[in-house]
């Protein structure tokens, strides 16, 4: 490492833009000084993000819906999900398989991804490329056609990656277990992907009332990351997706049933044959960083970072290192959200350590954190430790892209995003200790223990 990344590293060790808007992967991280994207909203209402990156002539396009399972009607979870495999089955104008077929025989890539808060869909392809994508995905922006014919085989690959993904995977379902006892009120806790028993039950009537409600201009942004210019990135875009109508019942805002002041700590407990390493997890309700004041998400964030981020942090050390407790032990915030969402620890005791023991470890190390200010030394390192991880991925091009469109999707703006580095850097190790003491209490939190079942197959335990 150069004297020069050094002194930028130093520079921005406060900057914590990656767990600030809680994603799970490292962002791209540009400095206070480089050129912001540029913005504008075409006259339906389409939000445009333009991000210049002129070091490889490719070019990422990302359009983000601003709906995902928490804006699903009751009784239909996974129709969020089950949509997005949907908008493949192709338009009046082109056909099923002709839109992923051009992107290959271009020597592109493409995918698609729902979440709880926003559905998106991008390719990454040669810049000469970037104009014909954007014909196709305003196409199918409007002009999706389904027929039972495709629409019920996809509805058994759904129930197949269901199975997959879930349950045959202990540890989702812990998690999912988890997510719905600590949500007792709010969607967040149904699955992304729904439940089984609904999942089957959806059809293409349900996908098409979903999708002519919120598959629309006015409740979409387009991000563009790569080597574009803004002005022809706008003339393209106004010749494509400048011509779908936008749709007048879309709210402006995103209105949820709210959860309840927590009361209570709950547990789950799930027992399965195929566990092979007992897993201890907690999750705490907490605002997110659209939810916080600035400083409270960023204290959060440096908080998760102290707590259980790499092989110097709180609870790596305590349970792995200074006692041999457990074989990993890690913390996290997941950010980006509308919502209220959550701060998470997670725990695998070591062979014959019982779960109370690894437990009553991690409130000792909660405790400390909510009596104690933290070291000067140990805050610089942790809020250094996330910039680094921002600035090594600095080179993804999609990633740019994902930090942004992320971000403004769950209503951040980007004065948010490039002002990030100066909250966490005045985040101290008061407003660590006071985030700890305020939000890190077991009666906001759901605790989870996956365990072998060696008796006869039962169903979840939850108390």
């Amino acid at each position: 490492m150069t004297s020069l990344h050094r002194r930028i590293i130093r520079s921005l060790a406060t900057s914590g833009l990656l767990a600030a808007l809680g994603l799970s992967q490292p962002v791209i991280a540009q400095t206070i000084t480089s050129t912001p994207p540029t913005t504008f909203t075409l006259d339906n209402g389409l939000n445009v993000v333009v991000i210049p990156d002129h070091r490889t002539p490719v070019v990422t396009q990302m359009i983000w819906y601003k709906v995902g399972s928490a804006d699903e009607t009751p009784g239909k979870s996974g129709l969020a999900h089950f949509l997005e495999h949907l908008m493949f089955k192709g338009t009046s104008k082109h056909p099923q398989g002709e839109f992923s077929q051009t992107v290959l025989k271009v020597g592109g890539n493409e995918n698609a991804f729902t979440n709880a808060d926003y559905t998106g869909y991008f390719q990454r392809v040669p810049r000469d490329q970037l104009g014909r994508m954007m014909e196709f995905e305003a196409d199918r922006m409007t002009g999706l056609i389904l027929k039972d014919e495709n629409v019920l085989p996809e509805r058994d690959v759904v129930l197949e990656e269901y199975n997959m993904r879930i349950a045959n995977n202990p540890d989702a379902r812990l998690n999912e277990q988890i997510m719905a006892a600590l949500y007792l009120n709010h969607p967040y806790g149904r699955p992304v992907i729904g439940w089984h028993h609904e999942i089957e039950k959806l059809n293409r009537e349900d996908a098409l009332a979903f999708y002519r409600r919120f598959y629309a201009p006015n409740n979409a942004t387009l991000v563009i990351a790569g080597d574009v210019e803004a002005a022809d990135v706008r003339a393209m875009a106004e010749r494509t997706f400048g011509k779908v109508a936008p749709q007048p019942s879309i709210a402006p805002h995103r209105i949820r049933p709210q959860e309840p002041v927590p009361t209570a700590p709950r547990t789950v407990t799930l027992a399965d044959p195929n566990v092979e390493q007992p897993i201890l997890k907690r999750y705490y309700l907490v605002p997110s960083a659209a939810t916080a004041s600035p400083q409270e998400s960023a204290a959060l964030d440096v908080l998760a970072q102290l707590m259980g981020s790499g092989t110097n942090s709180l609870l790596y050390r305590a349970l792995v290192v200074d006692h041999p407790l457990a074989v990993s032990a890690s913390a996290g915030y997941q950010g980006t959200a509308i919502d209220p969402t959550q701060f998470i620890v997670a725990v695998a005791p070591k062979q014959g350590v019982e779960f109370a023991t690894a437990e009553t470890a991690v409130d000792n190390v909660i405790a400390d954190l909510k009596q104690n200010p933290v070291s000067a030394e140990s805050l610089e390192r942790a809020k250094t430790q996330l910039i680094a991880s921002a600035i090594y991925a600095q080179d993804n091009q999609a990633t740019m892209a994902r930090w942004y469109g992320a971000a403004l999707t769950v209503g951040l703006s980007i004065d948010d995003i490039r002002n990030w580095p100066d909250r966490v850097r005045a985040v101290t190790a008061a407003q660590v200790r006071e985030a700890a003491q305020k939000w890190l209490d077991k009666k906001r939190s759901v605790t989870g223990y996956l365990i072998k079942d060696t008796a006869p197959k039962g169903e979840e335990k939850r108390s």
